[in-house]
């Protein structure tokens, strides 16, 4: 392996997690001194307008699409062997045959399920190590691939699925869910409170909308937290959605001892180590936010998917709570608030899934196997020749 390896990182923009995962291996790659990190959307590259339109119905799949994305999302694991999947297994092999020529990277990390990657191996014959970086907290199918060299996962729990499908467990790695460095540093949190005009001597509930503002039932949620909550002030993270802000806004101003409302947050972690629990949607990189600074979370109406099963295994941890009823959570969120017993076993539970230095961990074992496979092709051309 070359001491400054160049490497391309695959994703993909259905919803925020994977492209989030891709610039963080990206920031610690280029901390460590690659020659070379090309990070490409392939299929955004490959076709713009059919990536469009999957990108939207994928957003839509959280309202109204919920039982079409059920049927795509637990379908796929019967169908995987099937030749219907063929056109997936295709999909980005164009595109990636232009990089990989141009550009000869030296490793292929993939932080969306990308077939085309080791089917291109199999087709081609160009050996190019490349490993899976799984992006939730449970095991979809499709990141399956015996041409896969080695596999990042959040849990132990993870590793068992991929092994239970026939993955030798040497080449399975729990390394917790890249995030943000920001997420490890040690910050004073009286100068948060300070910087967002925020009580240090009220409980803060933090309802986080999601990035494009997917969570539902916002302003519903806002104003029965308002109207009963009087010891306790809302935060409302409202992504990228200046709709939604726009529409909780006056809530704001009639309430500002009480009631924040925020568009797109670039240190989110600040509100994440005030937070006394946190509403939220199950994403894999929320998710493992949260196990960064023990927040409690209380996850709701998950739809069906990985964020259900993300949501389940959290449950399962006792490290959050699932409510899927807006009558509810209102109830459900003050009986956490008030039993300080309980919300420390769930901070205490929730830290225990934490791994730290994920990004650091990851980069520092793809080189490793990098090099080892590359030696090893060396060996094996020696050996023919």
């Amino acid at each position: 392996m070359k001491s400054k390896p160049k490497v391309l990182i695959l994703t993909a923009k259905y919803g925020n997690g994977h492209v989030q995962v891709a610039k963080t291996l990206e920031n610690q790659c280029n901390k460590l001194g690659f020659q070379k990190v090309i990070v490409c959307n392939l299929y955004s590259e490959s076709f713009p307008v059919f990536s469009e339109i999957t990108q939207f119905l994928y957003l839509k799949s959280f309202s109204f699409g919920k039982q079409f994305y059920r049927l795509f999302y637990y379908g796929v694991d019967k169908i995987y062997n099937k030749r219907m999947m063929n056109l997936y297994f295709k999909m980005g092999h164009k595109r990636l045959h232009e990089i990989v020529t141009s550009e000869q990277p030296d490793m292929i990390i993939n932080t969306f399920p990308m077939i085309v990657v080791p089917e291109y191996r199999k087709k081609t014959g160009t050996v190019i190590p490349t490993f899976n970086v799984l992006t939730d907290f449970c095991l979809h199918r499709i990141w399956v691939h015996e041409d896969i060299d080695k596999y990042y996962v959040a849990t132990s729990h993870v590793k068992e699925k991929l092994v239970q499908l026939g993955i030798h467990p040497s080449t399975v790695k729990v390394t917790g869910i890249p995030i943000r460095s920001q997420f490890e540093e040690e910050i004073m949190s009286s100068e948060i409170y300070t910087k967002y005009n925020l009580d240090p001597n009220k409980k803060t509930l933090l309802i986080m909308a999601g990035a494009h503002g997917v969570l539902k039932n916002v302003k519903e949620l806002c104003q029965s937290f308002i109207f009963k909550s009087e010891d306790t002030q809302i935060v409302v993270i409202c992504g990228n959605n200046t709709i939604l802000k726009e529409s909780l806004d006056p809530l704001a101003t009639s309430f500002p001892e009480q009631f924040k409302v925020l568009g797109y947050v670039e240190r989110i972690d600040e509100l994440y180590r005030i937070a006394s629990c946190m509403i939220t949607k199950p994403g894999g990189i929320t998710l493992t936010e949260a196990t960064a600074l023990g927040v409690p979370v209380i996850l709701y109406k998950p739809v069906p998917g990985q964020e259900k099963e993300n949501a389940h295994f959290f449950e399962d941890n006792h490290a959050a709570l699932i409510v899927n009823q807006v009558a509810d959570i209102t109830d459900e969120v003050h009986k956490l608030l008030d039993d300080e017993k309980r919300l420390e076993q769930m901070k205490k539970n929730i830290r225990g899934l934490h791994v730290p230095r994920s990004a650091e961990l990851i980069i520092e074992d793809i080189i490793k196997e990098a090099s080892y496979i590359r030696d090893k092709q060396s060996m094996a051309g020696s050996v023919n020749y």
